[in-house]
């Protein structure tokens, strides 16, 4: 019994480890985009936005100020404005004693919207959205016909087809880049949306996992529908979709994920910067603002944050649809 109980508190332990150690990031990367850069610039990694100030007290008020020097008993110092930016005074030698310190807790939520519209993120955003759905429903289509092909109709050659199919997931993509590439440009569609999309809209593994859940359904289901005079397609539409619903949630979001955190591709195949999809934007971005780890952080931030919505809403559609296909072959 002890050893039992002892085995579920490691493996607890060890999922609660493993979890954080792959939250924190996204966590400091969080945090990181809510500080000022003078903060980032003076050291400041912790995950929690507080930033040190310094005032000059003198006749009853405090002004904010920054340390430029220190010269025996007297520190020299810049004075701000109350937004903390503006020069008053510049290289003002006042008493070291008159110098407090102090600690805050500030967000900076106008870094998001400086990185927003440092460059054309809207534009970007809108590309990404419609190239997603248009991927988003051609990869529904062609994968819900070719997995109940290859799930419940019987034709020579079937199962070698499928493994054909299944073997293409072990390329890696650099492979296919440039043969891509030549084939596109004699199509005519390099750097048009038909490049982001066309050859996007067949997915192998979304084809395998809901041949899967196809596989799943009782067979006397099917009988009874061809009894009743259904065509194949009917048995598709009225039977198997409708009771495959967490298995297609799965296969949406996956799709949209893909898309959504599409690089290579799009970098190559398009050079417009109208064409510019997400995160072929954020990385042209990192270029522009490279030295500026606030802004890199907020622009990363609301470039995940989508997907990160999108799976919190879609979490328990993702594990049941797993739970049901059982993943058998």
């Amino acid at each position: 019994m002890l050893k039992r109980y002892f085995g579920k508190g490691f493996s607890y332990f060890m999922l609660i480890f493993c979890g954080l150690i792959m939250v924190v990031p996204f966590i400091w990367m969080v945090s990181t985009s809510m500080k000022s850069q003078t903060a980032i610039n003076k050291g400041s990694v912790g995950f929690i936005p507080i930033e040190f100030v310094n005032y000059y007290a003198h006749d009853g008020k405090k002004e904010l100020c920054e340390i430029v020097d220190q010269e025996g008993d007297q520190t020299v110092i810049n004075i701000y404005d109350k937004d903390g930016k503006t020069f008053k005074e510049s290289y003002v030698k006042v008493p070291a004693e008159s110098i407090k310190s102090s600690k805050k807790l500030k967000f900076h939520w106008d870094n998001y919207i400086e990185a927003f519209t440092k460059v054309p993120f809207g534009r970007y955003i809108l590309n990404t959205l419609f190239v997603s759905f248009s991927v988003l429903i051609g990869v529904l289509i062609t994968s819900c016909l070719a997995a109940y092909a290859f799930a419940r109709m019987r034709f020579k050659g079937r199962d070698f087809i499928f493994y054909l199919f299944i073997s293409m997931m072990m390329v890696p993509q650099p492979i296919y880049l440039i043969p891509s590439y030549f084939l596109l440009t004699k199509l005519g569609w390099i750097n048009t949306y038909q490049a982001l999309i066309i050859p996007w809209i067949a997915n192998i593994f979304s084809i395998f996992l809901l041949r899967q859940q196809f596989k799943t359904i009782p067979q006397d289901l099917f009988d009874a529908a061809v009894i009743d005079g259904c065509s194949q397609f009917a048995i598709l539409w009225r039977i198997v979709l409708p009771i495959s619903k967490p298995i297609l949630a799965t296969t949406a979001i996956f799709s949209l994920i893909g898309s959504w955190n599409s690089f290579m591709w799009p970098l190559v195949m398009t050079s417009s910067d109208n064409l510019r999809v997400l995160q072929v934007g954020l990385s042209y971005f990192a270029q522009e603002a490279s030295s500026s780890t606030a802004l890199l952080m907020s622009a990363s931030t609301f470039s995940i944050a989508p997907l990160l919505i999108l799976f919190l809403f879609a979490q328990r559609q993702i594990i049941s649809s797993f739970i049901s296909s059982g993943l058998k072959g």
